[in-house]
């Protein structure tokens, strides 16, 4: 007889942790992140050395777009992907070992210099092909076709990753390459696809369960898909060429388009519940992010880089620790509910955000966003750590 989902995580009986495929890479991808952060600051100090191949502002950029968002990407597909296919998760010692190549990919970065030329990419690479291939697997099996577009986006993802590797193989700095960019800008996509499934999905039910009148426009109605649709060019453009006038113009019209869209979620109306704001928060943060990075241009200033945090640090740092909070809270069997600890978590991700964008004008103010974001990462270790690291909370009956 076939197994429930429930039915294959009672019969593991080793670590909690390899359950379900949202507790490793949630806790040690913000762990990683986290640390990653405290390397930075020193190497920014003159402290440390990084004993990478990889330039420093290079392997720190590799280090949260490629390692951290790799890890949560990872955890988030292995939990929702049953939910799409209505198959079995993946849990046990095949998790461990997909959770161990993930880890040796990122000792393999941060030691590269000490190892042969190729090596650490081929690890890097090897998690994200695995992954890619496992999560195809599946969806193929189910017959969810609707969801290929996420693996389009995951493949599209680890692609720009052997981009950002061979940019740096040829001595450029990758991170103001083509590879950084199309992985930061394929990661803006797939929180517009996926977050403008989730972002109305929550408001909605939760609003459903204040008796509030409001309601979110349903998900992927013929406005959403304009907004992708009109989303995929502007941000190739960017991509490809990040100064043109052009572009810029196209980054206008792409802030417009998801501002709008983010208006017809009614996150006006959830203040009251900082696990539901903070996804909308954090959806903010495209068009912020897009508006910048126009006007850097139109002014001819240089604040290009503090712009393209708003993306980096501000939708994918925002819209991660929103999705794993919640995650965390409804798959270990807690109340769906933000507590003080989680709030501020959140407030030190918004003001690490806010800091470095001012960093252009005060530069001391990138290591006090650098310590606000680790703040914030190290917080969800320390809040959530042990909910992911241990069974599953039994509600009484």
């Amino acid at each position: 007889m076939a197994q429930t989902s429930s039915e294959q995580m009672r019969a593991w009986t080793g670590p909690a942790l390899f359950s379900f495929g949202f507790r490793p890479f949630f806790l040690f991808g913000s762990a990683w992140v986290a640390g990653a952060m405290c390397i930075w600051i020193l190497a920014l100090s003159g402290t440390i050395t990084i004993p990478s191949r990889l330039d420093p502002v290079s392997w720190h950029a590799h280090a949260f777009l490629f390692g951290y968002l790799g890890a949560i990407l990872a955890g988030f597909l292995l939990t929702a992907v049953p939910n799409w296919t209505g198959r079995l998760p993946i849990v046990g010692w095949k998790l461990a070992a997909l959770f161990a190549l993930w880890c040796m990919g990122r000792i393999a970065i941060f030691l590269s210099a000490h190892l042969p030329v190729g090596v650490a990419p081929i690890l890097d690479l090897g998690f994200q092909v695995v992954l890619s291939g496992l999560i195809l697997q599946e969806i193929i099996a189910g017959k969810n076709w609707h969801n290929l577009v996420v693996v389009a986006l995951l493949a599209v993802f680890t692609l720009a990753n052997a981009i950002f590797h061979l940019e740096a193989a040829r001595g450029i700095v990758a991170a103001q390459g083509y590879g950084l960019r199309l992985g930061l800008g394929t990661a803006i996509m797939m929180i517009a696809v996926i977050g403008g499934r989730i972002i109305p999905s929550f408001t909605r039910n939760w609003l459903v369960t204040r008796d509030s009148p409001a309601r979110p426009a349903p998900p992927m109605q013929r406005f959403d898909r304009a907004t992708l649709l009109v989303s995929l060019p502007i941000l190739a453009s960017w991509v490809l060429a990040p100064s043109a006038l052009a572009t810029a113009l196209g980054l206008l019209v792409f802030g417009v388009f998801h501002t709008a869209r983010l208006t017809r979620w009614q996150g006006r109306h959830t203040f009251a519940e900082p696990l539901v704001w903070v996804l909308h928060v954090a959806y903010l943060f495209i068009p912020i992010g897009a508006f910048g990075l126009a006007l850097d241009v139109l002014i001819g200033g240089n604040g290009s880089a503090a712009a393209q945090h708003a993306w980096m640090a501000g939708a994918i740092g925002a819209m991660t620790l929103a999705v794993m909070t919640r995650a965390t809270l409804g798959h270990t069997g807690q109340d769906l509910h933000a507590n003080a600890p989680t709030v501020a978590i959140y407030l030190c991700l918004f003001a690490a955000v806010g800091a470095r964008w001012l960093s252009g004008r005060y530069p001391d103010l990138v290591t006090l966003s650098g310590v606000l974001w680790f703040a914030a990462f190290a917080g969800f270790v320390l809040v959530y750590g042990s909910s992911l690291a241990r069974p599953k909370t039994t509600k009484p009956s």
